[in-house]
């Protein structure tokens, strides 16, 4: 067989293609989930050489039901990818930097977090780390600003249009205002309403760190992981947002 021009042009297309839907896919929730396909396939063909029937079986009926769940599990990701084809922007060279937390200004955030709970006004501020929060910033009117504790309050004063939504920070900046949150469907101590509810709910669903102030109580808490920690002082909700922001798990 002779390798030839066309030949060529066939591989760098499809490698291009396959170079854009890992950049897609990078720093979302998808990317777990490919993981998590990858160990699936690695344990069958590992199961196969062993001869390991029923493991092997077994294994095949995961990866038959992973793949039929795909469609609903990637929704998200699908509609992005296709909104992008469609404005022509599956062949722009990608520019900028990954999702990450490069110099967060945690001395305005903290200090717009004291002087809402000082206030009582309610407030929902996510952090992004290595999921990618796309899909919700999209729900959200964007802002792409610079941090600011002033900023930060005007966001949430009552009565304004984004006051009830959440923040987004990611890269360093604000994001996104107003932004949807997915609700947790976890019993929480009594008291807590809507806003705690959005914030555990994204902390489930990604590796976000969220904070929210109470508009009843002004009291500070923090969700992560799942988990939802209360009655945070300044110097504590600091402290929680530098471990995590920097990569770690608890504090």
């Amino acid at each position: 067989m002779i390798f030839t021009v066309r030949d060529a042009i066939d591989i760098l297309i499809v490698a291009y293609v396959v170079y854009r839907v890992i950049r897609s896919l990078q720093g979302t929730r998808a990317t777990t989930l490919v993981k998590g396909l990858a160990v699936i396939f690695a344990s069958s063909v590992v199961a196969r050489a062993l001869s390991l029937r029923t493991v092997g079986w077994l294994l095949d009926q995961t990866t038959t039901m992973v793949l039929v769940a795909l469609p609903v599990v990637f929704y998200p990701e699908l509609r992005r990818a296709l909104e992008h084809l469609g404005r022509g922007q599956l062949f722009n060279w990608p520019l900028g930097r990954g999702p990450g937390q490069e110099g967060v200004d945690l001395e305005a955030v903290c200090r717009a977090v004291m002087q809402l709970s000082a206030g009582k006004v309610g407030a929902l501020i996510a952090f992004q780390r290595k999921t990618g929060l796309h899909e919700y910033i999209e729900t959200g009117v964007k802002l792409d600003a610079e941090i600011s504790s002033e900023l930060l309050r005007n966001i949430f004063e009552p009565g304004t249009p984004l006051h009830d939504g959440g923040v987004i920070i990611a890269e360093g900046r604000i994001a996104a205002a107003g932004c949807v949150f997915p609700l947790t469907d976890a019993r929480l101590s009594g008291g807590l309403g809507t806003r705690h509810r959005a914030a555990v709910g994204l902390a489930e669903q990604t590796d976000a760190v969220v904070v929210v102030v109470s508009e009843e109580t002004g009291v500070i808490s923090l969700a992560a992981g799942g988990a939802l920690r209360r009655y945070l002082t300044e110097n504590r909700l600091k402290e929680l947002l530098a471990h995590h922001l920097q990569g770690g798990e608890e504090a």
